[in-house]
């Protein structure tokens, strides 16, 4: 069996064209899987419940986003500091920060789930749910938040695999995941009949089963990351060091529960339920593809982190750029089906000829810009992966808080519902344009560091 260290040196000497694909590829493939598994599940729920449980499971994303920003917020910081940490051969501070993460998913898990339970019905009905779709939302979301500590432990356990440079058992634990919950959603919601609650259900379950498997890989004491004693003691500078990093992610997945919310009631105010269930049929298609893009910023990572930590410049740039053309790329294919089969797209959903119609002009509005936003996500994940926090979280706010909400505001009091939809790549295009002058001023900078090195 190969040396674990060494699969962790490879960051640094391997060419990193074949590292990118070496490491992204698992994550698309895990991602991909993940996205389909969405579609499949909404499309389940809006075929055999029907259109109001679409709109009811549009209502529970502020819900998901706002968990998985805490999720993010340990998971990514996490792997970005033991990326790093590789990088500079510190092994024991990489375990200390393996045991910090396992502490504060948690706790962390534990007081969301609580505190959320608590409060259910007015946090859905401020996340814009109505007489019709709080039912459907509350059912959803009271299975999901008691699996809510599973579920920050299995995203977190998974970025730290990354990390150590096991990219493929990181794909291999996403797609048991995604193949479990098909097999359980079809299971629950076709052969039971148990609705929402059982795609609830199964998304829980299939969690459960593959942090089992994640717990048993970080068991083997060969590895250079393993679960040991005196490595949960919460250390302070750790917790901090992890915090500093995810904070950008965790403001990202805040500011998107913060947008999901403001928009479902734009929808229903200018729209109607039937509006909230277009717009949650659009966003699990611009998710879908934009899943792709997280995959090879994923890869990313732990490659930029490690030449980061190793004052290799040139090397992660190069693995940028690539990054960035791949993420690109598949969104390109992305937006020329979005453009040419909107309505093809809409009927996997439902067959029901309203929302049909709705999701299928929502799609093409949504979408119009699209090929954009790869560029931009890949470059705010670079500047995280090497910790450079103030600019992380700045392009990570530039598109939602800075230019999304206002224009979500101001937009549909002149094109009335049209105006909602077109907010979205209207502030896609904006942020692409603040991105890259920022991205041009930091090469320069790494470029003099890589000179100054030689």
């Amino acid at each position: 069996m190969k040396d674990n260290k060494q699969a962790a040196l490879e960051l640094g000497q391997k060419p990193v064209g074949r590292l990118l694909w070496q490491y992204a590829l698992p994550a698309i493939v895990a991602m991909t899987a993940s996205s389909l598994y969405n579609i499949i599940d909404r499309a389940m729920i809006g075929q055999i419940v029907g259109p109001e449980a679409i709109a009811g499971l549009g209502i529970t994303f502020p819900f998901m986003n706002l968990s998985a920003a805490f999720g993010a917020a340990v998971g990514v910081g996490s792997s970005a500091c033991i990326s790093v940490k590789l990088g500079q051969q510190d092994y024991k501070t990489a375990g200390h920060i393996l045991g910090n993460t396992v502490t504060l998913n948690l706790i962390i898990g534990f007081l969301f789930m609580v505190m959320s339970l608590i409060f259910l019905n007015p946090i859905l009905r401020f996340f814009g749910a109505s007489e019709v779709t709080l039912p459907y939302a509350r059912e959803f979301m009271i299975v999901i938040l008691l699996g809510n500590m599973v579920t920050h432990m299995y995203f977190g356990l998974n970025a730290v695999l990354r990390a150590a440079g096991k990219p493929k058992h990181a794909m291999y634990s996403v797609l048991f995941t995604v193949a479990m919950n098909i097999l359980l959603v079809i299971t629950f919601v076709w052969w039971f009949r148990w609705g929402i609650r059982g795609a609830a259900l199964a998304t829980v379950t299939s969690q459960s089963l593959a942090l089992c498997w994640q717990l048993y890989l970080f068991s083997n004491k060969n590895e250079i990351l393993h679960l040991k004693r005196g490595i949960y003691r919460l250390k302070k500078q750790l917790v901090s060091n992890i915090i500093a990093i995810g904070i950008s992610p965790f403001l990202m997945n805040v500011t998107s529960c913060v947008i999901v919310i403001f928009m479902n009631n734009q929808f229903v105010h200018y729209g109607g339920d039937m509006a909230v269930g277009a717009y949650s049929i659009a966003n699990s298609v611009v998710m879908m593809f934009f899943m792709f893009v997280m995959g090879v910023c994923q890869g990313m990572q732990p490659i930029v982190g490690y030449n980061y930590g190793a004052e290799k410049y040139d090397r992660m740039l190069r693995c940028l750029y690539l990054a960035i053309a791949c993420a690109t790329a598949i969104l390109l294919v992305g937006w020329t089906l979005s453009m040419l089969f909107p309505r093809e797209i809409a009927r996997i959903f439902t067959t029901d000829e309203t929302l049909m119609n709705m999701a299928a002009r929502g799609i093409k509005l949504d979408m119009l810009v699209f090929f954009v936003v790869g560029s931009q996500a890949t470059i705010t994940h670079f500047f995280q992966s090497i910790g450079k926090v103030k600019v992380s979280i700045f392009l990570s706010l530039s598109r939602q808080l800075f230019l999304l909400l206002p224009m979500a505001f101001v937009f549909p009091l002149f094109w009335d519902l049209d105006g909602v939809w077109y907010s979205m790549p209207a502030s896609d295009f904006g942020s692409f344009a603040m991105t890259i002058p920022m991205l041009m001023w930091y090469m320069k900078k790494f470029k003099a560091y890589g000179q100054d090195n030689h």
